[in-house]
């Protein structure tokens, strides 16, 4: 089946590239540690002619067997590779942002191979202390295109990973979000600190262990914050408490329950209301279901897992910026 749109998915440390067909439908895709910030380095010949661009390598890695079998498919590219470090960079668009609207601003980068490559913007909330993303705007718009009309009322969008967001939308915009490095801090721990030291990593998920460090966070002990409890991940294992094994677990439930504590705090002062609301997860689904373990222990009760939300919403982009057409049957 012949494809309609690639779609890149190009962050920090991975690109992600799936091969579209009729109504988005995934007929191949890709994973590649060919992030902005590890770029292939070997010199190869591209369409002809030398290339060292570790930009250019790493795109004709992820799909140029299928530019080869169809050179005039559209191409569409989210992520850091639209960053001030990435490929070309796309403008931020401030909030309140209307992800459909986002592809009136795509940026174009024409590829050695002759191929325009249109990059999505990032969307930026200006205020004391900015906040940014890049990638999670397009994963919200694949996410809303699938909910009813009426769907976006009382939800939270969550996506968890190295920079955790939780997204705020209203009217098919992004009116408000928050970033928690949650997944960042964890590695710097377990690689960096003292906390690494005794722990075993690499086992099951011990799922007493990561709910025993929710529950620190959620506690009278955890109120004083996650600078003063992360300690306890290496002193219970000192005491003979908590195993090596055990203690990645522990760390983990420990910081996502602070996080999820604090965005509790935030929803519930945001909206001058004890009630929290619905959540929808994004991302890799091990870790969704932390996270969903978590949100249940810190009072969210309604939370579902959104799949396929980036290639949904890059096919959703294109569609608006006239690459490709879409299926009038639908």
């Amino acid at each position: 089946m012949l494809a309609q749109l690639i779609a890149l998915d190009w962050g920090t440390t991975s690109l992600r590239a799936y091969k579209l067909g009729p109504d988005g439908q995934v007929l191949e895709q890709r994973s590649l540690s060919s992030g902005i910030m590890q770029l292939p380095k070997a010199q190869r010949i591209i369409a002809g002619r030398e290339c060292t661009d570790g930009f250019e390598l790493a795109f004709d890695a992820a799909c140029g067997d299928w530019l080869d079998a169809q050179p005039d498919v559209p191409v569409i590219a989210c992520g850091m590779v639209g960053s001030a470090q990435g490929w070309c960079e796309a403008a931020y668009r401030d909030t309140p942002a209307n992800v459909a609207s986002l592809s009136a601003s795509l940026q174009t980068i024409r590829s050695i191979r002759g191929v325009d490559v249109h990059i999505v913007p990032g969307v930026i909330q200006r205020s004391p202390l900015p906040n940014v993303m890049r990638g999670e705007e397009t994963q919200v718009l694949g996410v809303l295109h699938n909910l009813p009309l009426d769907g976006g009322d009382d939800l939270l969008i969550g996506l968890p990973g190295s920079h955790s967001k939780w997204v705020e939308v209203a009217d098919g915009c992004i009116v408000h979000f928050d970033t928690f490095m949650t997944g960042e801090i964890f590695a710097v721990l377990s690689e960096h600190s003292i906390l690494g030291r005794t722990q075993q990593r690499g086992g099951a998920f011990d799922g007493a262990a990561f709910d025993r460090g929710v529950q620190v966070a959620l506690s009278a002990d955890g109120e004083i914050g996650p600078l003063s409890t992360l300690f306890s991940a290496r002193s219970l294992g000192l005491t003979g408490e908590l195993s090596a094994s055990a203690q990645p677990d522990y760390l983990s439930g420990l910081l996502i329950g602070h996080e999820l504590s604090a965005l509790a705090d935030l929803q519930r002062r945001r909206r001058n209301s004890v009630h929290l609301p619905s959540i929808i997860l994004i991302g890799n689904a091990q870790l969704c279901a932390r996270y969903s373990r978590a949100l249940d222990a810190c009072g969210f009760a309604r939370v579902t897992l959104a799949e396929q939300a980036t290639e949904c919403g890059l096919w959703r982009l294109a569609i608006a910026a006239g690459l490709i057409t879409e299926n009038p049957s639908r």
